[in-house]
């Protein structure tokens, strides 16, 4: 035991060394970021984590439910399916255009569960060479040959699945969670299709946000020419868990292969109960006054006045500036959190060395002034660093 606790020791004073070690944070509450700072880091977009209507609804829909119980006492397979769930698929389903729906207890767990089934009777995965670490988790434990692409690169596509003899997959995000930038799903679609390779859609970062809701591919019309997508409940939704979308064959091989849904305890019927919540208000939510809109274009306008500022994104709330350096990118993070605001460095290796940043989101809660004073603090950082 002792030696191997040297070696656990050694491997953190490595990564103490190198500037990638990493710790938890406490927020002082749901109404502001770490320490009474300004939220700017969290995935709560539309702010339904902190809303006082929907921890309401919830209540009285636990009060309705009683006789569900808390926990749902087993695996999915076992004790844990339940009519409440089946339910909430089918709402699922209906709210994003697909034939059906299955739900996992994580994002991570249902990338896992999708990629390592579906990789063993594939030959191969391609995908977008900066798709998610859960998917990357997934399709290694699958037997399927890994192919990447350049990042929202057809032409780079198009050239790889033209090299391919056998059942491919394609793997992307519409909405990429590091950078903010948008996947050129119309085109990459087409090039799948001119190819017979099947595209999966991760949508953790689009549900709530685009297609009034719906995600990208919705807001595109290509729910039929996906084959799946993922959508989780745990950013803009403010819940937690996930479902695949996709047709019945997929559901029902999902329920016989994907291991991270058998051999788990699926999710409890209190959080079954907050997702139906938040799908709910979803389907009567007012999207066509989005004040986060307002911000993108406050951030992005202030940015661009900015000499010498490499910056991220700019069609999504996910923004941010490069800051080349693990160390150079914790010190801005650092005083700009001096400053009073929640933001966090995004360090290599998580992101290709030289491309470190401070990841910046915005909220529907934040207001042109929180985003004002955001950018004076950047400014001042970025000058104090460099």
């Amino acid at each position: 035991m002792k030696r191997l606790d040297e070696l656990v020791a050694a491997k953190l004073a490595q990564r103490k060394e190198q500037g990638t070690f990493r710790s938890l944070t406490t927020p002082a509450s749901l109404s502001t970021g770490s320490e009474g700072q300004i939220d700017f880091t969290s995935n709560d977009y539309l702010g339904f984590a902190r809303s006082v209507e929907l921890k309401k609804r919830i209540a009285e829909a636990e009060k309705e439910f009683s006789e569900s119980g808390v926990g749902s006492t087993g695996s999915r397979l076992l004790s844990g399916n339940s009519k409440l769930a089946e339910a909430l698929e089918r709402q699922i389903a209906a709210f994003h255009g697909s034939e059906t729906a299955l739900i996992f207890n994580s994002g991570y767990d249902a990338n896992v569960g999708l990629y390592s089934s579906l990789g063993r009777i594939a030959k191969y995965i391609v995908y977008d060479e900066l798709i998610h670490a859960s998917v990357h988790d997934g399709m290694c434990l699958s037997r399927a040959e890994l192919k990447s692409f350049r990042h929202n690169d057809v032409a780079s596509l198009r050239m790889v699945l033209s090299e391919l003899e056998g059942p491919a997959i394609v793997a992307v995000e519409s909405v990429y969670s590091m950078d903010g930038d948008l996947a050129p799903l119309k085109e990459l679609v087409a090039v799948c299709k001119e190819f017979d390779a099947a595209i999966i859609v991760d949508e953790a970062h689009a549900v709530g946000l685009f297609g009034k809701g719906r995600g990208r591919v919705s807001e595109l019309g290509l729910e039929d020419e996906v084959y799946a997508r993922l959508v989780t409940f745990s950013k803009a939704l403010g819940c937690h868990g996930a479902a695949v979308l996709c047709n019945d064959n997929l559901r029902q091989f999902l329920i016989n292969h994907a291991r991270s849904l058998i051999f788990s305890t699926f999710t409890s019927n209190h959080s079954l109960l907050a997702v139906k919540c938040v799908y709910d208000m979803l389907s009567v939510h007012d999207y066509s006054n989005l004040n986060i809109s307002r911000l993108i274009n406050v951030f992005n306008q202030s940015i661009k006045d900015m000499s010498g500022v490499r910056k991220i994104g700019g069609e999504s709330p996910i923004l941010g500036v490069i800051v080349a350096g693990n160390a150079q990118v914790r010190a801005v993070a650092a005083a700009m959190q001096n400053d009073g605001f929640d933001v966090r460095p995004i360090v290599s290796p998580t992101v290709p060395k030289g491309t470190e940043r401070i990841r910046i989101c915005l909220h529907e809660f934040n207001t042109e002034e929180e985003v004002k004073g955001l950018i004076a603090s950047l400014q001042k950082a970025l000058k104090h660093v460099g």
